[in-house]
């Protein structure tokens, strides 16, 4: 029997898992494909673990957990910005192992994170610094901590075949890479993600959001340093500062974190 919550955030859905007896087996691929199946399970992008914290780079920073991340094709995933807040919430709301919520320090794949639960109910997530904008399948690319992105924008989003396209541009990458659709209306970004590892479209995609802020300000299409996101699930926002060797840092991801039921199977 394995006790669960189901959370969201944006829509972009996700099984949270208590795992700091280490009882779920990541390798067991078979069981993950069947929890994340919609029909036969309990249906979600992902599945998120929460574990005792381990030393970064030989170091005990006084992390309150470890975050793992699981695509639902069974595949490790990489960092989730959508899923950070979620189980942000569920150690703070839920398991109440946070020691200070505005003062919240976890460990995942792509480092160190820091978090805040603000009083109007929404996560402030902390990501990864982003060096540089790229150029990769001749569109804009953005490595968010260790998750790739390629920006397309696009007229009439509503009408655009985000996954017949998005399938073709991960396929075509040597690495697999996520594709974020992108058309700005009246000053907001309008996004719909294709991730990798989900093999599908997501309702909303927080590493997705952080990348299409960076690169239209790269740019030059998003002039202030914030930027306003909306994707099918829900709404994101994104604010950073650039340094001036070029370097985006104190990157911050701010959105919901809605835990809809727990449950057993």
């Amino acid at each position: 029997m394995l006790k669960f919550h189901k959370y969201h955030g944006a829509g972009n859905d996700f099984i949270l898992i208590d795992n700091r007896d280490k009882k779920f087996k990541i390798k067991d691929v078979k069981n993950i494909n069947l929890l994340c199946h919609r029909r036969f399970g309990v249906g979600a992008d992902g599945i998120i673990l929460l574990e005792k914290p381990t030393l970064w780079r030989g170091k005990q920073k006084g992390y309150d957990f470890k975050m793992v991340f699981i695509n639902n094709d069974g595949s490790m995933g990489s960092m989730c910005g959508n899923g950070g807040r979620c189980i942000v919430h569920f150690a703070n709301n839920v398991l109440k192992i946070v020691k200070n919520s505005k003062k919240i320090k976890f460990i995942a794949v792509d480092g160190e994170h820091e978090a805040e639960v603000l009083k109007n109910g929404l996560i402030k997530l902390k990501m990864q610094n982003v060096n540089s904008v790229e150029t990769r399948n001749k569109m804009p690319f953005v490595c968010q901590g260790t998750t790739p992105h390629n920006i397309l924008f696009v007229k009439d989003l509503v009408n655009f075949p985000v996954v017949e396209m998005g399938r073709k541009i991960r396929y075509s990458d040597p690495n697999g890479v996520n594709t974020n659709f992108v058309e700005i209306k009246n000053g907001i970004f309008n996004v719909r993600t294709y991730e990798r590892g989900v093999e599908d479209e997501t309702l909303a995609c927080g590493t997705g959001a952080v990348s299409v802020a960076i690169a239209s300000h790269s740019l030059g299409l998003l002039e202030r340093n914030i930027c306003h996101i909306k994707m099918p699930g829900g709404d994101l926002t994104v604010k950073f500062e650039k340094s001036k060797n070029g370097t985006y840092k104190n990157i911050y991801l701010t959105g919901p974190a809605v835990c809809v039921f727990e449950g057993k199977i």
